[in-house]
């Protein structure tokens, strides 16, 4: 079913934008995955809290996001330089997230 596919994955690059947006809001203290998980869940983005993880590991390779206590029970995650351009528009998005055209 093609048509799932794609909005499964449309799902999960708005998730990843939403969850830079999410931890840009935080900073320079880092935002615990449970609040990132309930902010997605507030928006009617519904994602497991091993989907979360694993999204954000994915931020996490594309060098936008650094990641704590990955071996702990709790993550945490904070935002990167790169992250940080990308989320106020000073660098192109990367594949995979799908931030918004800038209107202003």
């Amino acid at each position: 079913m093609p048509d799932g596919i794609d909005l499964e994955k449309k799902n999960r690059e708005e998730a990843r934008w939403r969850m830079l947006r999410v931890v840009d809001a935080g900073r320079p203290i880092a935002v615990s995955e449970q609040i990132i998980w309930r902010v997605l869940a507030d928006i009617k983005l519904s994602l497991s809290l091993n989907t979360v993880r694993r999204e954000l590991a994915y931020l996490r390779d594309l060098g936008l996001l650094e990641l704590e206590g990955e071996d702990s029970e709790t993550w945490f995650a904070k935002l990167t330089a790169s992250g940080v351009d990308v989320v106020e528009y000073n660098f192109p998005s990367p594949a995979g997230v799908a931030r918004p055209r800038k209107y202003w």
